[in-house]
Order: C-alpha cells, then sequence, then structure tokens
C-alpha cells in the first residue's frame, strides 16, 4: 500500500522484468510483541535525522529500498525498480534484512517472517503511519477502521509482473487468474492469530478477503472478472469500485488503482499487474523460489502450454474461486476437484491433491539445476509454511511455545535458512 511504487515508467514486455516487496514485522528481541517503530528505524538508517521517507539502497546501483506500510510495525523491502532477472534478488533481500536487524537490535527489536503476526492485538496494539502518504491511510481507517487482522497483521510478498501493451495485459491477465486459486497452497504461512491455531492454514488471507465487505466491489470475490482489456477492466472493475466507493469517499483519496484488493491488480500506472496473495515466507531464498516458480507457471499459461487463450478467458470466476477458498483452508493438503482447473493443466484424473499438482508443475516448469528449484523442492516436500509450523505446536498451544518457534523463525530469517525443510 506504500506509495510511490518502483519506475515503470517505460513499457516493458511480458517478463522483461519483475517486481518483488516483501512485508516483515519488527518485534521485540526477547519477547517478540510487535514494536511500532518503523518511523524511528528509517530515520536511523538516514544518520537520525527527521526524515522518515523512503530509504534509498546503497548507491546508484542499489537494488532494494525500504518503504513504510499502512502500520508502524511493518517493514517493506522492494526492488527499487524493476529488476530484469529473479537471479541475485535472494541474495539481496538477504543483505537488508541482515541491515534492518543491525539498525534494530539498538532498540532491542528485529525482524519476523510469516504472514501474521501469531498473538498480536490489533485493536490494542496497531499503530498508523503518521507522516506522508497518511492521508490515504486515514481514509481507509475512517470507511474500514483499520485496527483489524486484515487490515494491521498482514504481511506479504507481492510480485508485479509487466505487460506492454493491451494484448500482453489480457494474456497476462487471464494467466494470473488461473495460477491465484493454487497460491495458498505453497504459500500460506499463517495458522496462527492472537495465540490460537486455527485449521484454516492461510488465516491471513481468509481476513484480507473479508475486510473490505463495507465496500463488496474492493475485494469482490478475489479472483478477477473475466476481463481483458484496459478498457474493460476500468469500467467493469475499476468503474464500478470507484461508483462503490464515493459515498464513502467524497473527496476521492482512494480512487486509485490500489484501493482495488483482488488477488491481482492492475496497475496501469506500472504497466504492470500485482499479485497480492502469497504470504511471506521464512526467509528470502524461500520467496524468491515460490515467485520464481509462480512466475514460470504464468508464464507456461500465457505460452498456451496446457489449454488456449480463448480457453482460458472461458474459464469462469466460480470454479476458481472455490478452489482458492479451499486451498485457504488446506493448502498443499487440498483435494482439487474442479474440472475446469484441472483441465486448465492438463490433469485427467478426477481429483489431485493440491500439493502433488504444484510438484509436477514445478518439474514442468522450474529451470534445470537452478538454485531456486532446489530450494522449491525442498519446500514442496516438507509443506507449506503453516503445514511445517503447525506440526511444530500443540493444537492448544501455550504462549511460550509460540514464542520458541517463532523465534526459530525469525533466526531463519537472520540467517537466510529454511524452516524445517
Amino acid at each position: 500500500m506504500s506509495e510511490p511504487a518502483a519506475n515503470w515508467s517505460n513499457p516493458i514486455g511480458l517478463f522483461g522484468a519483475y517486481g518483488v516487496e516483501l512485508e516483515y514485522m519488527i518485534v521485540d528481541a526477547d519477547t517478540l510483541d510487535v514494536r511500532p517503530v518503523a518511523d524511528a528505524l528509517f530515520r536511523a538508517m538516514k544518520r537520525n535525522t527527521e526524515e522518515v521517507g523512503e530509504v534509498e539502497p546503497d548507491g546508484p546501483d542499489g537494488v532494494v529500498s525500504w518503504s513504510n506500510e499502512l502500520v508502524l510495525h511493518v517493514l517493506e523491502l522492494k526492488t527499487q525498480r524493476p529488476a530484469s532477472t529473479l537471479d541475485g534478488l535472494a541474495g539481496h533481500f538477504q543483505r537488508h534484512v541482515r541491515l534492518a536487524n543491525e539498525a534494530l537490535s539498538g532498540m532491542g527489536c528485529k525482524l519476523l517472517p510469516t504472514g501474521a503476526h501469531p498473538w498480536m492485538d490489533p485493536l490494542r496494539e496497531s499503530r498508523l503511519w503518521p507522516h506522508e502518504y497518511t492521508e490515504v491511510y486515514k481514509a481507509y481507517d475512517a470507511i474500514f477502521n483499520c485496527q483489524g487482522h486484515g487490515w494491521s497483521n498482514l504481511q506479504s510478498t507481492h510480485l508485479n509482473l509487466p505487460f506492454g501493451n493491451d494484448e500482453e495485459f489480457g494474456r497476462l491477465h487471464a494467466a494470473l487468474r488461473l495460477v491465484l486459486p493454487l497460491v495458498p497452497a505453497i504459500a500460506a504461512s499463517s495458522p496462527v492469530i492472537e495465540g490460537r491455531w486455527s485449521p484454516v492454514a492461510d488465516q491471513r488471507l481468509e481476513f484480507y478477503r473479508n475486510n473490505s465487505k463495507r465496500v463488496p466491489l474492493m475485494a469482490a470475490r478475489v479472483i478477477p472478472e473475466a476481463v481483458f482489456t484496459r478498457a474493460g477492466y476500468e469500467r467493469e472493475i475499476l468503474g464500478a469500485l470507484y461508483d462503490q466507493l464515493a459515498p464513502l469517499d467524497p473527496a476521492s483519496v482512494l480512487r486509485r488503482e490500489f484501493a482495488n484488493a483482488r488477488g491481482a491488480i492492475a496497475r496501469f500506472d506500472r504497466g504492470a499487474i500485482e499479485l497480492r496473495l502469497l504470504d511471506i515466507q521464512e526467509c528470502p531464498a524461500a520467496d524468491i523460489a515460490v515467485v520464481r516458480l509462480v512466475s514460470e507457471l504464468v508464464r507456461a499459461h500465457v505460452q498456451e502450454r496446457w489449454i488456449s487463450y480463448e480457453q482460458q478467458r472461458a474459464i469462469a470466476v466460480e470454479p476458481l474461486h472455490e478452489v482458492l477458498l479451499e486451498c485457504i483452508r488446506t493448502a498443499e493438503q487440498t483435494r482439487i476437484r474442479e474440472r475446469a482447473v484441472l483441465d486448465a493443466y492438463g490433469i485427467k484424473a478426477w481429483m489431485l491433491w493440491a500439493g502433488d499438482l504444484w510438484k509436477q508443475l514445478a518439474e514442468q516448469v522450474m529451470p534445470a539445476g537452478h538454485e531456486d528449484t532446489a530450494v522449491m523442492a525442498r519446500l514442496l516436500d516438507a509443506g507449506s509454511l503453516s503445514s511445517r509450523i503447525t506440526r511444530g505446536i500443540k493444537r492448544y498451544p501455550t504462549r511460550s511455545q509460540l514464542r520458541d518457534i517463532y523465534g526459530e523463525l525469525a533466526e531463519c530469517l537472520s540467517q537466510g535458512t529454511l524452516f524445517r525443510a
């Protein structure tokens, strides 16, 4: 939600670049309680000036920059400009995790991964960003009351994929619609909320899809409608959303493309589509491996590997939405039975476990011998991060047990290692 985004002003063709954003919680180094000190961190990185805006990367060739999010306990690391390749990005992000942790250590804090804080009380602990861009945050808060899990306790990985013209937009949007339902099956990392374990594997997305009910067209059914031109998108999705928002936003503060909260949103101002359904993983190496797999799967659809572009366009929201809901609940243990989804991947069986489907797809689309391919194989064998967390705790965990396992996750982030994989 932070702006401005990396510079996408010059048109870039399909898969010509990648924009990646990683969000982390700032927590107390000992208790792991959230700490609203993002602005103090920014000042420290700017040599203790009063300026708190975006922190630029080191030097003119820097890759990663830092920015704020809606609340003060979240730090976003993002590619400063569209990256021509995903190669090396995990190392760049890991370096900035280390830099952030070094600066935070002087405040008695550190970064924590996963899609949601396991015991944060958002009604008591949420602190909105009070500096630049605050009029947007205040507008969201006035309409939705952002002191809730779906607003102030959710950390994600965003992937921006570019398009160079209307034809490329349509093909990219069609492909992303088919990939979105499966994303929680590999990316769910939020099984614990308010100190309680839930059988819902991706609680971040469960809250996210319901957090804007006051304006139903903001998230709609998360899976975007079957619209494949800019004119159609601006009329049927953005126009309808803006009309519904207008009575609640008379100053039109939110009349912007980012107000759209579907699982993938068109950013015509960037020339990209932003995928929003990925929970943050335990370290950048895991995140970039997941991002590569998702990107390569989208590429395979654009290339019409299993079904044609016309067939992709004909798939309705409903079957995709049903699979998404099941993957939110049971991640890789989801039984995928929707014929439209199975056919989209050339699956003839009447049912396939989501985890097995992802393994098959990874074998087909991931580059042989690549480091990300090896990382992804380990993650697919071990299960989603949500499942790995669940295996490490009891059904009714104590705070001490949660602190132990999330302390281990914080260490994985700090060291750039996988969690129990």
